[in-house]
């Protein structure tokens, strides 16, 4: 049986000759080993994607609320159907109630009130670090590029 060299017509790389393998091979440790992808100009655009789930714990976290009263006239914003009265439904920070059937699954593809964009922590470390630089930079320009209503 030939060698894949002589099949092909073809000698093997010289390693230390050919600049592009030491690259692919830079470029593999540095993705192993984490390195920060700025400098490699492989950068998600988060303001173009959707941002990645709500974090686990900040989930678990929200506030279960008893519909009581008036809030039974309420509608989840989700599937538009009113609350009943003494069922427990999700409350987010930003204080709108939705029925966990609906805003579970919401929750588990992004982080965001889908009302207001209110959002919650994620489990990114490289979203939550573009948030940060997001802030940083809006505070850094003196222009404030969003702000968050709290009724």
């Amino acid at each position: 049986m030939a060698s894949y060299f002589d099949e092909h017509d073809c000698e093997p790389l010289d390693r230390e000759r050919d600049p592009r393998t030491n690259m692919l091979l830079e470029l593999a440790r540095s993705l192993f080993n984490r390195m920060d992808f700025e400098d490699l100009g492989l950068v998600v655009d988060w303001d173009h994607h959707l941002p990645p789930p709500a974090a686990k714990t900040a989930v678990e976290n929200l506030p279960r609320t008893v519909i009581r009263g008036s809030q039974a006239e309420l509608k989840c914003p989700v599937c538009l159907l009113e609350f009943e009265e003494e069922e427990t439904a999700i409350e987010m920070p930003c204080h709108h109630l939705f029925h966990s059937n609906c805003i579970l699954p919401w929750l588990s593809k992004t982080n965001s009130c889908p009302l207001c964009r209110h959002e919650l922590p994620t489990d990114d470390d490289t979203y939550e670090e573009h948030k940060r630089d997001k802030l940083r930079k809006a505070g850094s320009s003196g222009f404030c590029t969003s702000f968050q209503l709290h009724l």
